[in-house]
């Protein structure tokens, strides 16, 4: 029904772990799905062999070493058993909530990318998967947890063929995430907020991966760069930009002021003679600039 594709980083520490309960959480989902490890960080062709997976290990690299992003959809989408596919990033604890979700949003829709918030929670030892795991960590993530905001999905859910051409982003930097919101969009297809029928765990984490730590992540020259391939801020789509939501009632358009608040202020803002209404709308919209 569904290839899941992730890259994980090196399989050292607490890395390791948080990694090993993500994919062991996507192996119990029912009915089973595919699930492709790309890449070639230290674990990654072991940890495909223990549990029986698929790997892909060349992706291109940028002059920095970082995988890109077009050429990780671009691999899976070639490799991929099924036409639904779902990349995920390996840190993110996937339930059975989450496959029904998908489920019924292509009982919908024709066409759709599915997206949604995650549920930010410490996460340090292995998990137990024997019977009634789900409900202890959905308790976990609503006792010590906290929804992250409508910035940074951890996972999308397209259909084969659906991207025209994905640009050369670094992986696990800003920007490239809201492309494919931002994508989704221009191409008209209905972007699905699974939020409200879905928990959907990311472990924290540091980010010794890289050598300037977060602040090299959030502001590093790969990060300005994929800010540009982006087209900058007025093209940083988030979930406040999905059209459709999914609930008890099923798939429903999305009344979306936020939409109207873009609609409104961005050709303001690209005029200069109407510079001086920007304060004046914004102020009366409430709005506030994705990113």
């Amino acid at each position: 029904m569904l290839t899941l594709f992730s890259i994980p980083k090196a399989f050292h520490g607490d890395t390791a772990t948080i990694q090993r309960n993500a994919i062991q959480s996507w192996m119990r989902l029912r009915p089973s799905c595919e699930i492709l490890l790309m890449g070639e960080d230290p674990g990654t062709a072991d940890t495909v062999r223990e549990f029986g997976l698929r790997h892909i290990g060349t992706v291109k690299r940028n002059v920095a070493g970082t995988p890109l992003v077009s050429d990780l959809f671009a691999r899976a989408t070639e490799a991929a058993s099924h036409d639904i596919l779902c990349y995920v990033n390996a840190d993110i604890i996937l339930m059975s909530d989450f496959l029904a979700a998908v489920q019924r949003v292509l009982g919908h829709l024709k066409s759709f990318l599915m997206v949604g918030q995650r549920w930010d929670l410490e996460v340090k030892q292995a998990l137990d998967f024997s019977e009634g795991w789900e409900a202890d960590m959905k308790a976990r993530a609503r006792s010590a947890g906290r929804l992250h905001g409508p910035t940074g999905p951890d996972y999308f859910v397209f259909a084969r063929g659906m991207w025209r051409s994905v640009p050369p982003f670094a992986v696990g930097r800003t920007a490239w995430d809201m492309w494919f919101i931002h994508e989704a969009r221009c191409l008209k297809v209905p972007v699905v907020d699974l939020t409200r029928a879905t928990t959907v765990i990311h472990q924290n984490h540091g980010f010794s991966h890289h050598p300037g730590g977060k602040e090299g992540i959030w502001q590093g020259e790969e990060a300005r760069q994929n800010l540009a391939l982006l087209g900058g801020y007025r093209n940083a789509c988030t979930l406040r930009d999905a059209t459709h939501v999914l609930g008890p009632d099923g798939v429903r358009r999305r009344l979306i002021p936020y939409d109207l608040k873009r609609c409104l202020v961005t050709p303001v803002t690209t005029h200069p003679l109407m510079k001086p209404w920007v304060r004046i709308l914004k102020s009366v919209a409430g709005f506030r600039r994705s990113g």
